[in-house]
């Protein structure tokens, strides 16, 4: 098999495991200090002129005139710079609930401020991209191949051809890379680094590191396992490839590791289980894909599910697999399993 058939086949199935990425729930953002930071970051955007340019994770430097002002992208990444307050003008990706809320991955931009090209997999309109004008798309990238995320291989050609992209990897790397990459993205675009806001984040961020830090050291036996749920079966991530896990394993966390060869069919993201196996690995803690394309923990009705020792323990808690890279929104990634670790109680 070809590296980039299997780098398609990989992220289509990290796509329906879930299980592959990071964990975590994404909480509310720093509110009207945000705000206020994304209104200063925008006026300094307006304020700069002259020609722009960004070398991405492709090695692929995009030129433009000027700062892109119709910025079209991925749904984490539009969130991740609408914390930066940069605005896109339009999105792919989980973006709406079916009830017509912010998905999980949206953060807290206003849904109702972007045009939509695509809410689901594969699903992209090439029409409407076309009548944003758009300077620039950006996305991530989670594979080594370059394979922009949630771009359709059916339409990439069409979309390469009406503007320039930039690609910033999320792959085989700690979560403090691309959350540098996606800084450095934010301030050429215009974004106010300086605002107490987007200092701050980065403040808590680096205390809630060290946070978890020492609560990994001060109970190294607690096993956590990072799964996600599908109606058929439920897969379990190991470190290798995740930003996030391979970032809280360098902290020293604790994880379950499947084998490589068990991985294999995952593209060495994931070990799939069928529910009756769903106790094949031993754990303290439980860290759930909160994604709103797997099952949650609330609505899995599997009886080997209840009985998982951390279950019934109320040791279960979110995981984040597709992290918005802003340092915000990293902070509860952090927080949450620090506050886990330092309650639980060895009940494998």
């Amino acid at each position: 098999m070809s590296n980039v058939r299997a780098a398609r086949l990989s992220r289509r199935g990290v796509l329906a495991a879930g299980g592959a990425l990071g964990l975590g729930a994404a909480l509310a953002a720093c509110g009207d200090d945000a705000k206020s930071a994304g209104s200063a970051s925008s006026a300094s955007a307006s304020a700069k002129s002259g020609p722009w340019s960004f070398k991405d994770d492709r090695g692929t430097t995009v030129k433009l005139d000027a700062i892109p002002a119709n910025i079209v992208a991925f749904t984490g990444v539009a969130a991740a710079l609408f914390d930066y307050g940069i605005q896109v003008k339009g999105v792919f990706g989980p973006t709406k609930t079916a009830a017509g809320k912010a998905d999980v991955q949206a953060g807290d931009m206003d849904v109702s401020k972007v045009t939509v090209l695509g809410n689901v997999w594969d699903e992209f309109n090439v029409e409407k991209y076309a009548a944003l004008a758009p300077d620039v798309l950006i996305s991530t990238m989670f594979d080594s191949a370059g394979t922009l995320w949630y771009v359709p291989e059916a339409s990439k050609d069409k979309i390469a051809g009406l503007a320039p992209s930039v690609g910033i990897s999320v792959y085989d790397r700690q979560l403090t890379a691309p959350l540098q990459r996606m800084w450095e993205l934010a301030e050429s675009l215009g974004a106010d680094m300086t605002a107490s806001a987007v200092t701050d984040a980065k403040k808590r961020f680096e205390a809630a590191a060290a946070r978890l830090r020492a609560a990994a050291k001060a109970k190294p036996e607690i096993k956590v396992m990072a799964g996600s749920a599908s109606a058929e079966l439920f897969y379990v991530s190991g470190t290798d490839l995740s930003v996030d896990l391979e970032y809280f394993k360098s902290l020293g966390v604790n994880f379950v590791e499947p084998p490589e060869s068990a991985k294999a069919q995952g593209g060495g993201w994931y070990e799939s289980l069928s529910w009756e196996n769903v106790d094949k690995y031993p754990a303290d803690v439980i860290m759930m894909d909160d994604r709103s394309s797997t099952v949650q923990p609330a609505d899995i009705t599997e009886a080997t599910w209840k009985k998982l020792p951390a279950v019934k323990a109320g040791q279960v808690i979110a995981r984040s697999p597709e992290p918005i890279l802003s340092y915000d929104k990293c902070v509860p990634l952090l927080e949450n399993l620090a506050a886990a670790l330092e309650k639980a109680k060895k009940v494998s």
